[in-house]
This record gives structure tokens, C-alpha cells and sequence, in this order.
């Protein structure tokens, strides 16, 4: 073992490395390299470890960034042999999660892909797949990315940090063709003896989860449940659950010891030997997936600090334990599930450290009380932060699930397993898991009835959780005065209730395209109103990404579908369901299901200062005829002397009779149909002279919007120009005297002195579109 005085830089040292290796420096590792050779030249030992193993954390993360799939093969037909680690029923399709073992594109003047790892894919219409199956599969991939929103899940990242280097679909020509039929391991084995022991569905998923760390059997109400009491963490093998098995061996065998070596036990080591054992085993059951190894080497290291023998300290250990699992796995550096773990297990430091152990009921209870007390607000924080949701009933509820969980539950489950070749005794023991299944999941309901999940606005996220932490401290800390601790407390507490939003001033305009892949959303708002442009697509697999804007339970003033089509109005459904529209507004050609006002040119209102105009189409006219794209609601928004102009699919001749009716420069104009050579005609360029024009197009999109012809008129003209596929999301601000005018998601290069130093040109990514001229 390392010395006890080394513990802090090694983790430093991990960290530093998985961070350097983020940002992929040229001659990062040969520079390392360097340093190692002169570190060790001048018989610096500890420096050199330290060198070494910040250079393992950084070439680990350059590795995962090699493996990523190259952007020349995405869309491109890959012919691969893959083996299957994981799947899920999603209905109309599977999802794959595939190791990739060999891969070479069809097409021969294309880029490598042999450096290729694991890659999720969806497969429609699959045949009858198990677990380690080898097949021979044509793969459609692109690069793992994601959309890119405010306040909204991270996919791309998730992607990353989970280490999946491309997502796609399976081809259907040519025929997949299997190669291998998968033996099941263990973990497999013992999750068909589940399903053919158990008849009860939720005990089922619940011993799958708790003692196989098969959290993929949890169904969707099953995650909504627990993520609303704020009990995720109870359901997924954690440290909790492993330190409660490793204690439980512990205990046993030590009393055995006791027995066996009555005045010697105290000094037996084979029961902390054995109690490591039981930690490895859970772990290994649960399939070793990254909680599950986290869980086991810090309870690993809580054994041996426990243990007295030679050990380091609480602290020590603390960061020794986090320079292990950084070494061995430093893209858990971006998930949440290892910050929550050190932050929890170094606060319970901080409570227990120089305390006397609790004796008694009475005190077992109080310490289980002031402990669950002082833990609650500091894990808020971080699932806030985190997660952006605060589950009220989260304290209250683990009270009672935790010790339920990990003294009853856990052993129960193991037990049955270990009872498994005797199925009657076995099955008994899981009755009695169901039985206690149920009552928890009484518990819970009525838990999250009585106090519901809370998804705060965004802005009030980093003030929220900030006043949880220094809550924390004001009484965890010691050498705290009473007085002090109240009074702060009350400080916080009424610094939580005078939080106010930030204001959009009367008479100003902010406008965001969202990210929504290849369709389009805009959302408007003005001091007191709130307008949505668009719903966003409908994908093939049913997923709509307006579902991924906003917790539910919003409301919009009105939400104007600008066409039928699906990657326009395809977010109808999701809309309608979880939040409120006053009122709709669509060409009125196609029924959509909504009692909706036509938009006719001439209809207008005013908001707060801002005034809304549709300029077509044509009142009166007769749109049966037309086609669909020709339909479209086009909307002239103007707060002060800026306006924004969006325009739907309308085609190149709508735009020609449009042009007469602008009433002078567009600051902001949303280009008509993605950037496609049908709209954003040269006289419709002219009419509107934009200063900024976002293209609201899809990562990858097959039909290569936006057209080079469309990116170089706008650019002749003088605009600044926008791409939700590589900004993620705009912002505008219209109407003000904001210094900041456009806000992205993703900041392109050059943000920082660019094309005329404001923006940044677009030209079009896609292979094919400047052959297509």
C-alpha cells in the first residue's frame, strides 16, 4: 500500500489527468513521458508515481476520445462484427448496447473504423436476440452527440462519460447474420432462474435490481417513483448496499471467531479477509458495472480503515479511494453518481469524527435521526445540481426505506440466492422480499402524493443549492455556536423565499430556436407572455424532443403550428399532454386535433410592449389547393425598431409575394425550410437583409441543410449566421440594449474574434451538398 501521506496527491494526480486528457493537448503524453524519464533520472520516486499516474488518467480519456467514431463515417454503411452486452424492449424496437470487434467501412475510400469500442443502436423488427450473441451486422452510426438546450438532460455527455463512441441503427440490407450463439454468464443465468421462480412482477424487478445490480429491469413508472421520493439510490447496487453486506459477513464471522477463539478473537483477521470477499462477490454479481465498482473499492478501503490494522485515517482513505476508482475508471469523473458517493461519505466523516459510538436504541436512533438530518439538505444540493429536481419526500421516506432496504430486503434476496438449490426455501425467503416490496412501494406512493417531486426554473437552481450547503455547514461543522446556527438558518431560509426571476423588460423580445434535431421550435416570451413557434419532429420511434425542454406542467399563452408536417407539429402530442396552451393557432387546412385559429395575414396582437403580425398566408385564399409547405403561418414579430421573422417551409414563391409586405431589415430571420434551396430566394434575401439567421436544422440530416447556395447568399449579405446542428440552441434578445444579443449552447470556434469578430460563418458539413448544385 501506498503511504498514508500520498493518498491526496494520487487522487489530485487522477483528476489532473482525466481533465488534461479532455482537452487532448498536442504532445501531451510524450511530454509526460519526459518527465516521468526525468523524475526517475533524479531519483524522485514520489514524483514520478505521481507523473505516472497522471499520465495513465490522461491517456485513458484520450483513448475514449480516439475511439469516438470519425465524422467523414457518419451516415456511412459500416460492415461490423459485433457482441451484444445489453438490450431493452422499447416497443417498436430493441436497443443495442454493442461491443464493436471489427468494423470496416463498404465503402473503401472512407475513414477507419477499426478504432471503434461499444456503440448503442436501435434495431427494428428484430429477430430473437440473448446477451453475447456475435452477429454480422450493417451499421448506419454517427458520432455520439446529443441535443443541446438550456437546462436540459445532456445526452451527448451522457454518452461520453458512459463510453459509447457512436449511436445509430441496423441496416436491413445486407441480411444481418448471426455468428454466435451467446452463453449466458452468471448474472444472465440467475436472471432467467428470477423469471421462472418468480411470479411476482414487482418483487421480480425489485431482486433483480437489488441483488444483481440489473437495474435495467426497473421499469419506467418504477424510475418515476423513485426519482420523485428521491430514492434512486436504494435501487441500484451502491455503496450502501455492498457496505451493508461486507458489515453483515463481518458481524457473522467475527462472532464466529468468538466462538471458535474466544480470548484471541479481537485479533483474527480472517474475518475482515472474509468480509472483503463478501463485498467482491456482491459486486461481482452485480456485473461490476461502474456504481457497483465504485461501491466495492470504497468499502474495500472502509474495511481497512476500520479495520486499525496499519490503515490510514477517515481522510486518508477518503481520497486514497478516489485516486483508485479515477485510476481505473476516470470518465467517472463526469458522473454524478461518483460526486454524490464522496460527498456523502465525507460529510458522514465530518458528522462522526472525534464522536463517541452511540450505545443503545435510544442512541443508535437519535444518531440515525441527526445524521439522516444533516445528510438530507447537502444530497439535495447535489441532486439539484446534478438532476435540476428536489424530491421533498426524500428525508422522510429514507428514514424508514434505507435500514428496510439494506438490513431486510438485500439479506433476504442474497439469502434466497444462496438457498437457490433448495427452490422451496429459496421462494419462501422471496415471498418475504415481495411482502416487503409492496409495503414500500405503498410508501412511496404515498410518499410522492403527499409531497410530489419539485423541478425549480433553472434560475433558482445555483441559489437553492448554494443555501443547502451552507445549511449544512452552519451544522455539521463543529465548534459552531447555537446562536449563530439559528440565526444563519433563518438568514438562508428567508433568502430562499425573496428569490425573484430575472426580468424581461416591457417592450423586449427573447426568442430561442431550440435544438430539436431536423424540425423546428422556437419559443418566444415577453415580460408576461410566453408563445411557442412549432412543436419540433416526431421521430420513427415515437420519441418527440419537445419532452426534453421543460419539467411538466408549463404554460403557454398560444403555440402556433406552422404546418402539418411532422417535423413541425410531431411535438402536438407531448404538448398536449403534459402542459397547458391557451390557445393554437395553424393554416387550419389539416385537422390536428386542437380547437386552433387560423393564421391569416392581417391578424395580429400585442404583448407587453411587442407586437405580433402574421403576414400569411393571404386572407381569404383558398389553401386546399396548395401545398403544404406553401401553407405555412409566417410570423413578423417586431419589439422596438428589431424584428424577427420566421417563415415555416414557405417556399421561394411565397417568399416573392411576402417581399413587398416587410416593412424594412429583419434583425433575426429563421431561414425558411432549414436552409433548403427552395426558400431563402435571392429577393426574399434582399427584402429582409437579415443580421442574424439561424438555420434550425438536423446534426447529420440526410437532405444536407443547409444548402452551400443559401449559406454563401446569406453570408453575401452580410449575415451573421446560426446552425442549431453545431450551435445546440440560440438566444436572442430583441428590443434591449443587451450587450450580449445571441447566447448558444454549444460556443463555436473563432466565438472569440470571428468572422467580423460577432459571429461566425456557416458553410454546410455535408458531404454532397455542394455537388448538388
Amino acid at each position: 500500500m501506498p503511504p498514508v501521506g500520498l493518498a491526496p496527491p494520487l487522487a489530485s494526480a487522477a483528476i489532473l489527468g482525466g481533465l488534461l486528457g479532455t482537452l487532448a493537448l498536442p504532445g501531451l503524453l510524450g511530454g509526460l513521458a519526459l518527465a516521468l524519464l526525468m523524475a526517475l533520472a533524479v531519483r524522485r520516486y514520489r514524483l514520478a508515481l505521481l507523473i505516472a499516474v497522471l499520465a495513465v488518467s490522461a491517456g485513458q480519456v484520450l483513448l475514449a476520445r480516439g475511439s469516438q467514431l470519425p465524422q467523414g463515417l457518419s451516415r456511412a454503411d459500416l460492415t461490423t462484427q459485433v457482441r451484444i452486452l445489453s438490450f431493452s424492449d422499447e416497443g417498436r424496437f430493441m436497443r443495442l448496447r454493442l461491443a464493436v470487434e471489427a468494423c470496416r467501412p463498404r465503402e473503401s475510400e472512407r475513414p477507419s473504423c477499426a478504432a471503434l469500442d461499444q456503440v448503442r443502436v436501435s434495431w427494428y423488427d428484430p429477430p430473437a436476440l440473448a446477451v453475447n450473441d456475435r452477429w454480422r451486422l450493417t451499421l448506419r452510426l454517427r458520432p455520439s452527440a446529443g441535443f443541446a438546450n438550456p437546462d436540459s438532460f445532456d445526452y451527448g455527455a451522457w454518452l461520453w462519460r458512459e463510453g459509447i463512441d457512436a449511436t445509430g441503427y441496423v441496416r436491413d440490407a445486407p441480411p444481418p447474420q448471426r455468428l454466435a450463439v451467446g452463453r449466458p454468464g452468471v448474472r444472465q443465468t440467475a436472471l432467467g432462474y428470477l423469471d421462472r421462480h418468480v411470479d411476482d412482477p414487482l418483487a421480480r424487478r425489485w431482486l433483480a435490481a437489488l441483488t444483481l445490480g440489473a437495474a435495467e429491469r426497473l421499469d419506467s413508472a418504477d424510475w418515476e417513483l423513485l426519482n420523485a421520493t428521491g430514492t434512486t439510490h436504494v435501487m441500484v447496487v451502491s455503496g450502501l448496499h455492498v457496505g451493508l453486506v461486507a458489515a453483515l459477513m463481518l458481524g457473522l464471522t467475527r462472532g464466529l471467531a468468538r466462538l471458535v477463539t474466544p480470548r484471541r478473537w479481537r485479533l483474527a483477521t480472517w474475518p475482515w479477509w472474509c468480509a472483503a470477499a463478501a463485498a467482491i462477490g456482491y459486486a461481482w454479481l452485480a456485473g461490476l458495472e461502474p456504481p457497483a465498482l465504485r461501491a466495492m473499492i470504497m468499502t474495500l478501503i472502509g474495511l481497512w480503515v476500520a479495520s486499525g490494522r496499519h490503515a490510514p485515517g477517515p481522510w486518508q482513505g477518503w481520497w486514497l479511494a478516489l485516486a483508485v476508482i479515477v485510476l481505473l475508471d476516470p470518465l467517472a469523473l463526469w458522473r454524478p453518481g461518483l460526486w454524490l458517493s464522496f460527498v456523502a461519505v465525507g460529510l458522514l466523516i465530518v458528522i462522526w469524527q472525534g464522536r463517541t459510538r452511540p450505545s443503545g436504541g435510544r442512541g443508535w436512533l437519535l444518531a440515525l435521526l441527526r445524521t439522516q438530518g444533516l445528510l438530507a439538505p447537502l444530497m439535495a444540493a447535489a441532486v439539484l445540481l446534478a438532476f435540476d429536481r428536489l424530491a421533498p419526500a426524500a428525508p422522510l421516506v429514507n428514514l424508514l426505506i434505507v435500514p428496510v432496504v439494506g438490513s431486510l430486503m438485500v439479506p433476504l434476496g442474497l439469502a434466497g440466492w444462496l438457498l437457490a438449490w433448495v427452490p422451496p426455501l429459496a421462494e419462501g425467503l422471496w415471498q418475504l422480499f415481495a411482502l416487503l416490496a409492496h409495503a414500500l412501494q405503498a410508501l412511496l406512493v404515498w410518499g410522492e402524493s403527499v409531497m410530489p417531486l419539485w423541478q425549480p426554473p433553472a434560475w433558482q437552481a445555483w441559489p437553492l443549492a448554494l443555501g443547502l450547503v451552507l445549511l449544512t455547514a452552519l451544522w455539521a461543522l463543529p465548534g459552531v455556536a447555537r446562536t449563530p446556527r439559528w440565526v444563519g438558518s433563518a438568514a438562508l431560509l428567508l433568502m430562499a423565499m425573496t428569490l425573484t426571476p430575472p426580468n424581461i423588460t416591457t417592450g423586449t423580445l427573447q426568442v430561442r430556436v431550440n435544438d430539436v434535431g431536423q424540425g423546428q421550435l422556437l419559443e418566444l416570451r415577453t415580460a408576461n407572455h410566453r408563445l411557442l413557434y412549432d412543436t419540433g419532429p416526431r421521430f420513427r420511434s415515437g420519441f418527440m424532443p419537445l419532452e426534453t425542454l421543460w419539467p411538466p406542467g408549463q404554460a403557454f399563452d398560444a403555440v402556433i403550428v406552422s404546418h402539418s408536417d411532422r417535423d413541425h407539429a410531431g411535438g402536438m402530442a407531448a404538448l398536449r399532454e403534459l402542459h397547458d396552451v391557451g390557445r393554437w393557432y395553424s393554416p387550419g387546412v389539416v385537422g390536428l386535433g386542437v380547437d386552433d385559429r387560423a393564421c391569416r395575414a392581417g391578424s395580429r396582437w400585442r404583448w407587453d410592449g411587442v407586437e405580433f403580425r402574421f403576414l400569411g398566408p393571404p386572407a381569404g385564399a383558398d389553401l386546399a389547393g396548395r401545398e403544404s409547405n406553401d401553407r405555412s403561418c409566417v410570423l413578423l414579430v417586431e419589439a422596438g425598431d428589431q424584428r424577427l421573422l420566421v417563415s415555416g417551409d414557405a417556399s421561394a414563391e411565397v417568399e416573392r409575394r411576402l417581399a413587398e409586405a416587410l416593412p424594412g431589415p429583419v434583425s433575426v430571420l429563421v431561414a425558411g425550410h432549414h436552409g433548403s434551396r427552395s426558400s431563402s430566394s435571392p429577393s426574399w434575401v434582399a427584402a429582409s437583409r437579415p443580421s442574424h439567421v439561424v438555420f434550425s436544422a438536423g446534426r447529420d440530416n440526410p437532405l444536407g441543410h443547409p444548402a452551400a447556395s443559401v449559406v454563401r447568399r446569406f453570408r453575401a449579405a452580410g449575415s451573421c449566421l446560426w446552425n442549431t446542428a453545431t450551435d445546440g440552441a440560440v438566444t436572442f434578445r430583441l428590443g434591449g440594449q443587451s450587450a450580449h444579443p445571441v447566447a448558444v449552447e454549444r460556443e463555436p470556434a473563432g466565438w472569440r474574434g470571428g468572422v467580423d469578430g460577432r459571429c461566425h460563418a456557416v458553410e454546410s458539413p455535408y458531404r454532397d451538398a455542394f455537388a448538388q448544385e
